[in-house]
């Protein structure tokens, strides 16, 4: 069937009528000029119309843990250390619950396309792996799922052996995505280069938890550029957080930057969990902990923009929706609405998916309309009222609690 969207305000304030038809824009033109059948019509006069939201980085496996997780600390190794002091009481079906739970919530407020980290231990095995690949199979009908193993270190060594066992065994379980926390391993530099070589031998995409921390001297980012680049590597690379980066020197910055962008990696800012994690204890000139967007932008490099954790250890708020993240992309770190949008939409999904989320005939139509007069105030707002559009169908309640 076709469905014809009426009088949707599209970014840039023109205001249009598509038709959608067997999950594809088939035509856009003015209002009440097209001539075809529809037996559909959804009228979006008030609302802006633009891609839908990707998410580039979730833990699912951890959402709505807050309540059950201690931190006091409030910082990272707090949280992990408080995860593992619970991790025999989670079960795959708690798991299977929450990251529906969340994935439903995030559906509501436009997302289409999520990539979930799934922590990947010794104490917990691949049960998150497992639980996440259930959760993809159960929402599938109203949202991608990537889920992408989250290596535990040491990966190196004779320490890291069992880790490096079961990474082969959480791909062979089909996982979408290779990833780990270089920084955390006592040799980062050959945890990067052990997470690329498997990400290439096993030809799946490269997500790395790079350089979260404060530590001017952490080098992540930097050392998968310099490999990327001696090597001629061709592939896809994604690093989130790349914190450290935020308090290195101005002329540090720009070299990092442009080797980033030189070897095509992208880079995820995740600015509600990092804001939360990092600086705790410092009471004066406190660190932003968000990294250099600006620079790497004007460096060519493709910025998404993600929420991290939902109401968890590692970040206690969070409401899975992408334009609380632009706001405090526009906020905290000085960019405009527009590419604030940007991150969370066209970004986010060269991230995820490799593909561009334009919104002209011939592509997917994975769309959301926000009641809002402009991109900015949509930003602003939040609206809850909002139209999602997956796949070209609209995507309701009893959609999505459809088994």
């Amino acid at each position: 069937m076709t469905l014809l969207l009426r009088s949707a305000t599209l970014s840039d304030g023109s205001t249009f009528d598509l038709a959608i038809a067997d999950g594809l824009i088939v035509w856009m033109g003015p209002h009440n000029t097209y001539t075809g059948a529809a037996e559909l019509h959804l009228d979006l006069t008030g609302y802006v119309l633009t891609p839908s939201f990707v998410e580039p980085h979730a833990h699912l496996d951890k959402a709505f843990l807050a309540d059950r997780v201690f931190n006091p600390a409030g910082d990272l190794m707090g949280a992990i250390r408080g995860l593992e002091a619970v991790r025999n009481t989670i079960t795959h079906e708690d798991i299977v619950e929450r990251a529906t739970r969340a994935a439903v919530l995030m559906s509501r407020n436009g997302v289409t396309s999520v990539r979930t980290h799934a922590d990947t231990t010794i104490s917990g095995g691949l049960s998150s792996v497992l639980a996440l690949l259930e959760a993809k199979r159960l929402c599938a009908h109203f949202i991608d799922i990537q889920v992408a193993m989250l290596l535990e270190w040491p990966v190196t060594g004779v320490e890291g052996a069992d880790r490096r066992a079961l990474a082969k065994d959480a791909i062979a379980a089909g996982v979408d995505v290779v990833g780990g926390c270089p920084h955390l391993d006592p040799n980062p530099e050959k945890a990067v280069e052990y997470l690329l070589a498997l990400a290439i031998e096993h030809e799946l995409p490269l997500d790395l938890h790079a350089d979260e921390n404060l530590r001017p001297d952490s080098c992540d980012l930097e050392h998968l550029a310099d490999m990327v680049l001696s090597q001629n590597i061709v592939h896809r690379m994604n690093a989130s957080h790349c914190v450290s980066l935020s308090v290195q020197s101005d002329s540090d910055v720009r070299r990092v930057s442009e080797k980033v962008a030189a070897a095509n990696i992208s880079v995820t800012a995740l600015p509600q969990t990092n804001l939360f994690l990092q600086g705790r204890g410092m009471s004066s000139g406190v660190p932003r902990a968000i990294t250099p967007v600006n620079a790497l932008l004007e460096a060519g490099v493709t910025v998404a923009a993600g929420a991290d954790n939902l109401q968890d250890p590692f970040n206690l708020m969070g409401r899975g929706d992408p334009l609380e993240i632009a706001s405090l992309m526009v906020i905290a770190a000085h960019t405009s609405p527009t590419a604030a949008h940007h991150m969370i939409t066209h970004a986010s999904s060269m991230v995820v998916t490799g593909q561009s989320t334009k919104i002209a005939v011939g592509n997917r139509a994975n769309l959301v309309a926000t009641k809002a007069t402009t991109l900015r105030e949509s930003i602003a707002m939040e609206p809850p009222d909002r139209h999602v559009v997956y796949g070209g169908v609209v995507i309701d309640n009893h959609n999505r609690n459809r088994k």
